[in-house]
Parts: C-alpha cells; structure tokens; sequence
C-alpha cells in the first residue's frame, strides 16, 4: 500500500474508533472529545503498540502520522472558526470587564503558583543544564494553560455554546490563552537568546487584532449586508469567507501565536445573527464535526506515553501538580468571576471550565520538553495533570449547572 491508501484507511479507522469510544464515554457522562483523545492513545503507543506493534507500524507508520496531523490541524482550526462565528459579540461586549478580569486572574493564580511550586520541584526533576528562571517561568505557564478547542468541544456538546455561561467561558479563554501564548514566547526567546523576537510577535499580534476589529469588522459587516440583500450564499461568497478564513489563520501563525486565533477572530467579526454566518454552520459543522475533529483529538492522543512514573514518589509529586494547577484556575477564576457580579454557581461552572486543559497544554509540554526546559518524568506528569483535569471537567459541570428544583 502507498502512503495515500494507509493515511486512507488510518483515517477510517480512526473516525470508526472515535465515534465508538465517544458514545460509550456519552454513556458515562463524558464528552465525546475525551473518547476521541482515548482512542487516539489506544491506537499509539500506549496500547495497540504495547500489544500489537507490527498492527500499530502497519496502521500508522510514520509517513502516515505526518500527514494525518496536517489533515487533523486544519479540522480543528476550522472548528474554532465555526465557533467564532457563533459568538454573540454584542452579549460579549456587555460584558468585557468581566471577562478581562476572570482571564487575566485565570492566567496570574496558577503562573504565581507554578513559580512557587517550582523552588521545590527545581532540585527534582529540571535538567542539569537549565536555569531556574526558565525552568519557573515555563513551569508556570504549564498550569496556565486553557485547551482551548477542548473547551469549544465540551461546551457545544453540552449546549451551551449560545449562553451567557459559554460565551464568556469562550472569550475568557481566548484571552487567557492570547497571553500565555505571549508570555511562553517571550520565555522561547529568553532560552533561544533571542527576547526581541517576543517582543516583536506581541506587538504583531495587538496590531492584527486592532487591524481585526477596525478594518476587517467594518468590511465584515459590509459583505454580510450583501449576503442577506441577495437572500443566499453564492458560491462566490462562500470563497470569499473561505480565503478570508485561510489568509487570517495563516497570518496569526506566521506572527508566532497560533493560526486557531486567527481563525476564531475572523469568525468573531462575522455578525453570528447573519445570513452568511447560518450559511456557513449548515455547510460546514458536520463535515467538520464528523469527519475532522475526530482525526485530530485522536491524533493529540496519539503522542502520549504511558508509564514513565516508577516510584510512589512520583506519583505523590504528580498528585500534588494537579493539585496546584486546580487551584489556580478554579479557585482564582471563581473568586475572581463572583468578585465581578457573577452568580456563585456560574463563577463555579465557569472556574471548572477554564480548568479544561488538553491540546494546547501538550503543545506547550511539547515544546518545552523539545528545548530541555523541561525532563521526561515532569513531561509524564504535567500529561497526566493535563487529562486528570479535562476529565474532571464534564462531570463536575454537569453537577453545576444542573437545575436546582427550586421555583
């Protein structure tokens, strides 16, 4: 088989395997996403190459796994435009102090924490050659992290998406991740000894969203007017979000943040009450939904390895981290949401839900483990932090935002 048949029926497989494990996670009151994410681990090396490796090297060779995450990248960045679109920008813009205050505190507490946590954690298990000051400061923003597109996924499958709840859990996240993104590259260049060219990407970036917001909401709002004039969406008009979609995207990625942003401000400036914003869910969701996010979630999973703690110790160590980076999160999130006017139970299901971590806390772990920032048994751990406190998010959301029976 060539390598477009075995990414073929890798995809297959992979979808098929997905939407399985999700619907028995549904079962247990799991999103579908953490069954996409298991069963990217047990097609990886964790379980099918444990127990059958000759299936696993056929299934997913190497050549294979390169072009799957291309294919599973682009799935998600299209996700997280689609989401964009939906935000109810004029609700948002209600509430933007709130959400100004709940993300920055959801980035300060547990970066505070994880620079305290790492004068213990230093001795035991940084490299020999890394300095304290970037060993801390990466540590920190290891617990600052929001997943992002995880957090997209469990708030459309539990529905709400279009609440007051979702939408500034969304914009709270966006930005909570704008400044870590900034904040870990700026610590790329301390390590690389090159600090201007973080400096440099966060001032690209303010202006891109500047640029967004008054250039391209102007000219957003004027194509959409058109749209709705016509009483449909050409074709025409269909490349035209198209580029505009994949131009944004790719802007966002060559300044150095991530093209996820780039994709979700452009959907943010598209009016979510347009024709062309409808248009644009009914053509794409599914197909994103079905047949993309599965190959990605799963292939999240498939960089994952299981069994690199040996000793209770480090199982103690690793207990003690997710502690932490719960308590950051959750707890400075919370307090920070009820201080702004919000109800004690939103602030609660709103803590919980900035304590999604996932996609984008493997990036960061990858990267820090690629620069040496950071040694494999810190890398096993702040993994396994990662999916204890995405798991705990459903169920404890669920247990938050459930009806409380009175009149």
């Amino acid at each position: 088989m060539n390598v477009l048949s075995r990414l073929l029926l890798a995809l297959a497989v992979i979808i098929l395997t997905a939407r399985a494990v999700g619907r028995a996670f549904r079962l247990i009151r799991q999103p579908a996403v953490m069954g996409e994410v298991v069963a990217g681990i047990m097609l990886g090396p964790s379980f099918l190459g444990w127990i059958a490796p000759g299936a696993m090297a056929f299934l997913l060779p190497a050549s294979v796994v390169t072009q799957l995450e291309f294919i599973a990248q682009f799935g998600v960045i299209l996700f997280i435009f689609l989401v964009g679109v939906e935000l109810d920008t004029g609700l948002l813009r209600r509430q933007i102090g709130t959400a100004t205050a709940v993300s920055l505190t959801g980035i300060v507490a547990p970066f505070a924490l994880g620079i305290g946590a790492a004068w213990w954690l230093y001795p035991l298990l940084a490299p020999e050659h890394v300095s304290f000051v970037h060993f801390a400061l990466f540590f920190g923003v290891s617990l600052s992290v929001t997943a992002f597109p995880v957090l997209a996924r469990i708030i459309t499958d539990r529905g709400l998406h279009g609440s007051y709840l979702g939408s500034i859990a969304l914009t709270c996240a966006a930005m909570g991740d704008f400044a870590a993104w900034c904040i870990l590259s700026f610590i790329t260049g301390l390590v690389l000894a090159k600090p201007g060219g973080a400096f440099q990407t966060v001032l690209m970036t303010l202006l891109y969203i500047l640029c967004m917001f008054v250039v391209m909401g102007p000219l957003a709002r004027w194509f959409t007017r058109r749209v709705d004039r016509a009483g449909r969406m050409s074709r025409g008009s269909m490349a035209v979000a198209c580029v505009a979609f994949l131009l944004s995207a790719s802007l966002t990625e060559y300044i150095g943040i991530h093209a996820l942003f780039g994709a979700f401000f452009l959907g943010v400036v598209i009016p979510h009450d347009s024709l062309l914003a409808r248009e644009l869910k009914v053509k794409i969701h599914d197909l994103v939904v079905v047949l993309f996010l599965p190959a990605f979630f799963a292939f999240t999973g498939l960089r994952l390895r299981v069994g690199l703690l040996s000793s209770v110790d480090d199982w103690l160590i690793c207990g003690i981290i997710i502690i932490l980076a719960s308590a950051g999160k959750f707890g400075g999130v919370s307090l920070a949401a009820m201080l702004a006017g919000v109800g004690r139970r939103d602030a609660a299901a709103l803590g919980i839900l900035m304590n999604t971590r996932g996609l984008f806390e493997l990036v960061v772990l990858n990267l820090g483990l690629d620069m040496g920032i950071i040694s494999p048994r810190l890398f096993a751990m702040l993994v396994i932090m990662a999916l204890v406190t995405t798991f705990a998010t459903a169920p404890v959301l669920a247990a938050l935002t459930r009806p409380t029976g009175k009149a």
